[in-house]
C-alpha cells in the first residue's frame, strides 16, 4: 500500500512496535521514526513488534518537518492525525496516494511545525472526556481505513 507512517517523537517504544505491526499487516510502504521515536534494532519495540520490525521498511528523521518536506517532494499527500479544529473525521476524507499519516507524540501531539506542513488534518472523533485514544490505536484505524480506500 503506498503510505508512509510518519511518527513524530514518539515517546513509547512499544507503541512503535505496536505500529510496525500494524504497518505490517496494511502492507504500509515504510516507517519514518522522527526526532527521538525508537528506530530498530530496539529491545522494547522488538517486543511488541515481533518480527514485523524486521519486515517494514524503517527510516529516521531528525525531525517530522525534514520527512514531511521530502514526502511532499516525492509526490505524497500528507495527513496529520490529530484532534485539531481544523481536523475532518477520517472517514469523510478521501484519501490521495501515495500517502503520509503522521502520528504525533502521545502527550503533545504532532509539533507545529509539522502541523503546518501537513495538507489535510483527519481526526478520530472522541466523545469522551479524554479527547484521544492511545497513538497506537488510531494509527490502526487510520491505516486500515486507507487499505480499504487504497482496494477500492
Amino acid at each position: 500500500m503506498p503510505v508512509a507512517l510518519v511518527l513524530d517523537r514518539l515517546r513509547s517504544a512499544y507503541n512503535v512496535g505496536n505500529l510496525f505491526r500494524i504497518a505490517e499487516a496494511t502492507r504500509t510502504a515504510r516507517i519514518i521514526a522522527c526526532g527521538y521515536t525508537a528506530a530498530p534494532p530496539h529491545p522494547k519495540l522488538a517486543k511488541t513488534a515481533r518480527g514485523c520490525d524486521e519486515l517494514v521498511a524503517c527510516e529516521t528523521a531528525p525531525d517530522a518537518e525534514t520527512a514531511i518536506r521530502a514526502l511532499k517532494g516525492q509526490g505524497y499527500t500528507i495527513y496529520g492525525i490529530e484532534t485539531a479544529e481544523r481536523a475532518v473525521p477520517f472517514w469523510e476524507a478521501q484519501i490521495s496516494f501515495p500517502a503520509a499519516l503522521v502520528l504525533g507524540n502521545e502527550a503533545l501531539g504532532i509539533s507545529p511545525p509539522a502541523l503546518e506542513l501537513c495538507d489535510a488534518l483527519l481526526c478520530l472523533p472522541a466523545l469522551g472526556a479524554k479527547n484521544s485514544i492511545n497513538v497506537g490505536n488510531c494509527g490502526a484505524v487510520v491505516l486500515f481505513e486507507c487499505l480499504r480506500q487504497w482496494r477500492r
